[in-house]
């Protein structure tokens, strides 16, 4: 794997809303750390807790997303939630995979992919409808 692989949240990933972006923030620098993780051939125990982490961030952070459509009233809540589930749906594949056949580098770099193609994805399109929505409320 190429030493200067690495993962970052960028600007042009910002919405202005902090409750949203740090988390964002924090999910890149995770799976930062994973690519790093499987670079320097770390257990697969330790592999593993970063992978369960990522999954269970994900879902803390959703719930956190999830609280903020309900209390602004977002009309878009349901398509918003239903992306959210997806995603969490192919986590748990990918999760699932990882137990059975473990952390090659290869794996890790198409989970890490997969999970960054989509943040960026719904940052871009569903995150920032949302902050736009919750500025029109103030």
């Amino acid at each position: 794997m190429d030493d200067r692989t690495c993962i970052s949240f960028d600007r042009t990933l910002e919405t202005g809303y902090p409750e949203i972006d740090d988390p964002h923030r924090e999910l890149f620098d995770h799976l930062d750390r994973l690519l790093a993780a499987s670079r320097e051939r770390r257990t697969r125990e330790e592999v593993a807790r970063m992978v369960s982490f990522l999954g269970d961030y994900v879902v803390h952070h959703f719930a956190a997303e999830e609280r903020l459509m309900a209390l602004s009233d977002d009309p878009e809540a349901g398509p918003h939630r239903a992306e959210h589930a997806r995603f969490v749906r192919e986590f748990g594949a990918l999760s699932r995979e990882f137990t059975r056949d473990g952390p090659s580098p290869d794996f890790i770099i198409r989970l890490v992919n997969r999970v960054t193609s989509w943040l960026r994805q719904h940052i871009y399109r569903t995150d920032r409808a949302l902050v736009e929505h919750l500025k029109s409320r103030c």
